[in-house]
């Protein structure tokens, strides 16, 4: 089977595909939570003004949506692009070198610890049965049927930030003036507790550091950009 004859015969996203586009949602949320509140602190931080807040906050968030999407697209394709060239390098060889292949894979089993006839029988049977995939997931590690999702990733970065962005932007507009900040702060941190949660359990990594930081980040972004707004709007 072919490539191109491969990218045509998956109809349904695979489990990596699936990982990917929620590790980019997961992501965008998180820089989307960030971001926002820093922003939307800085201006507070100069001015009481909602309007001024709504304002600085929706232009942050386009911008960051638009660019997170964006990155995430550029990223992914640059991916898919590298693993595409290196499966047709892989197909040209096997269609011009096949016993070349068959013995490097060969020899690949065995010194994984397979007998010399053991390793042989191995790599014949599996490139009988699909040589390019035999190929891609030994020397590749790469699986021939599946490839990520540009438009996928891009789409659920797009999406997650203005999600998250939205998380501080409603709470700091729509709290009254005086308990706005210590609401907004209470929500940010409640959403990047839930982020870091998922994105360590998603990575297999241990969850209280992933916490942790997390929350280190966002009040670093929240009380810093606030300092700086406060100190310029006393000079406006």
């Amino acid at each position: 089977m072919t490539l191109t004859t491969r990218s045509t015969s998956v109809q349904q996203q695979s489990l990596p595909q699936r990982l990917n586009r929620l590790r980019a949602g997961v992501l965008g949320a998180n820089d989307g939570i960030v971001s926002t509140a820093g922003l939307v602190f800085g201006v507070a931080g100069a001015t009481t003004d909602s309007g001024a807040v709504l304002v600085a906050g929706l232009a942050g968030m386009v911008a960051g949506a638009l660019s997170m999407a964006g990155g995430e697209y550029v990223s992914v394709s640059s991916q898919r692009d590298s693993e595409v060239a290196a499966l047709r390098r892989q197909e040209s060889e096997l269609s011009t070198n096949p016993e070349g292949k068959l013995r490097e894979l060969a020899d690949h089993y065995a010194a994984r610890g397979l007998s010399p006839a053991l390793a042989g029988e191995v790599a014949a049977e599996l490139t009988r049965h699909d040589a390019l995939d035999a190929h891609a997931e030994v020397f590749l590690n790469l699986d021939a049927e599946d490839h990520v999702s540009a438009w996928a990733a891009a789409r659920a970065s797009l999406v997650s930030f203005v999600t998250g962005s939205a998380i501080p932007l409603v709470a700091l507009v729509a709290a009254p003036v005086a308990v706005r900040l210590p609401l907004t702060v209470i929500a940010v941190l409640v959403a990047l507790l839930a982020t870091g949660l998922v994105s360590a359990r998603l990575g297999g990594a241990r969850v209280l550091p992933a916490v942790v930081r997390n929350l280190v980040v966002g009040s670093l972004a929240m009380g810093l950009t606030y300092l700086v707004g406060a100190l310029v709007g006393q000079h406006l």
